[in-house]
C-alpha cells in the first residue's frame, strides 16, 4: 500500500525526528535515515526544533527560501529510491551522479531537479510519473559534468 502522508504528517515527522537525534533517543531506520538528512542541513535546524511553528506555517510559501520539509523529503524519498532501485537504474544513476560532483549530498540535489520536473511533467500531463525520464535525467547530469 503506497502511504501519502499530509504536509502535517511530513512536518510532524522531521521535527519530531529532529528532537529524537538531538537527544539521544532511538531512531527507527528510516528515522535515521532522515537524520542522517538532517544533520546535512545544519541550517533547518531551528525550524525543525519548534513543531506548533512549523505547522503555523503551513501554506506559507517563502518566496526565495526552500522549503526545508520539501527539500529533506526528497532526500528521504532518493534515498529509498536507491535503496530499491526503484525506478530501476537510480541507485546507479546517483552512485555515478555522487561520484562526479564527489558528493552523495550534491548529487542528491541534482536528482532532486530531476525529480520535481518529473512530478510537475507528471502532473501537468495528468499521466503516472515517467521513471525512466527522471533516471535519463539524473544520468545526463553526471555526464555533463
Amino acid at each position: 500500500m503506497l502511504m501519502q502522508p499530509s504536509q502535517a504528517d511530513v512536518r510532524r515527522f522531521f521535527c519530531e525526528v529532529y528532537a529524537k537525534s538531538r537527544d539521544g533517543r532511538p531512531l527507527e531506520p528510516m528515522e535515521a535515515i532522515a537524520s542522517d538528512w538532517i544533520a546535512e542541513h545544519p541550517e533547518y535546524r531551528e525550524t525543525l526544533s519548534d513543531v506548533d511553528a512549523a505547522m503555523r506555517a503551513m501554506g506559507e510559501a517563502v518566496e526565495g527560501q526552500t522549503n526545508p520539509f520539501l527539500h529533506l523529503s526528497m532526500h528521504l524519498s532518493i534515498s529509498e529510491q536507491c535503496t530499491i532501485d526503484q525506478p530501476r537504474g537510480i541507485r546507479q544513476a546517483v552512485e555515478w551522479l555522487a561520484h562526479q560532483r564527489n558528493s552523495l549530498h550534491e548529487a542528491h540535489h541534482g536528482a532532486m531537479e530531476c525529480l520535481g520536473r518529473m512530478i510537475w511533467e507528471s502532473q501537468r500531463a495528468g499521466r503516472p510519473p515517467d521513471g525512466e525520464a527522471y533516471v535519463g535525467c539524473v544520468q545526463r547530469h553526471a555526464t555533463q559534468e
